[in-house]
């Protein structure tokens, strides 16, 4: 299990917003936890020198092209852009210096899966430099994917049937659970669980982690193959959860990989 950071923008600025509280059409609904002092590229170079790579690069809305440039610019190969992402800017990311793409709305259409644009999008740029955001709320007893801010449910269902499928187009997946995500409720056991059993290519689980008890409970549950992001808990976004401890335990969960890497650098 490795620890993906995280670095969210709105209006280009570092922000923690909760859950699906930011919607053009009712901005005052918009609920924030925290607004950085330090620049998006400040984050890029700390996950660069801790070595953790595979983090996520999110645009919420307009106004962000330049603070994320910045970023993938102080850490070009280290980070994934999500938020706008389309057949017509994918390539132009991954040239600023994005290790993948994450697409989620762009692929759905008239809440389906648009397999000719999921199929365009495979031929464009890759299977392997592509990651599908799958971020999905609960409705009864299953999971649906949401789209457009999480504004928007699809009905596409987070099962088996629709991972192996949908892992035939791309090289991980990225699943924020939305009705805990920035809230520090606690995390979705039944979802990391889920995507433990069915999911067949890497992926990162996103949504209400607290402190080491949660990250351990993922590693737990998700049987060391889910990955994962905090966000609001963590001290460097103003939470009570220390970086420090975020990245002890992200280390002590990959020491060879740790060690592989510090080699290469001598």
């Amino acid at each position: 299990m490795k620890l993906r950071p995280c670095i969210d923008l709105h209006q280009g600025r570092v922000k923690q917003i909760v859950g699906a509280t930011l919607s053009e059409s009712s901005p005052e609904a918009l609920r924030t936890n925290f607004i950085a002092q330090h620049p998006p590229s400040w984050y890029a170079r700390l996950y660069k020198k801790d070595r953790l790579s595979g983090g996520h690069l999110i645009m919420l809305g307009a106004g962000n092209e330049t603070a994320a440039t910045e970023a993938l610019a102080a850490w070009p190969g280290g980070l994934q852009i999500g938020g706008g992402i389309t057949g017509d800017n994918a390539a132009a990311w991954l040239n600023r210096g994005a290790s993948h793409v994450i697409v989620t709305s762009w692929v759905f259409r008239d809440g389906l899966i648009d397999e000719s644009r999921l199929a365009r999008l495979t031929r464009l740029i890759g299977r392997d430099r592509l990651v599908l955001d799958l971020s999905c709320r609960r409705m009864g007893n299953e999971y649906l994917i949401v789209t457009d801010r999480w504004q928007r449910f699809t009905k596409v269902r987070v099962d088996g049937q629709s991972l192996v499928h949908l892992a035939g187009f791309c090289a991980e997946f990225l699943v924020h659970a939305v009705d805990v995500e920035g809230r520090q409720a606690g995390v979705d056991l039944e979802l990391i669980g889920l995507l433990a059993r069915h999911s067949p290519i890497a992926t990162t689980y996103a949504g209400g982690v607290r402190n080491l008890d949660d990250l351990a409970a993922i590693n737990r549950v998700g049987r060391g193959r889910i990955d994962a992001t905090v966000g609001s808990a963590l001290d460097i976004f103003g939470g009570p959860f220390a970086y420090a401890e975020a990245l002890a335990f992200h280390r002590q969960h990959n020491q060879s990989t740790e060690t592989a890497s510090t080699r290469s650098l001598r």
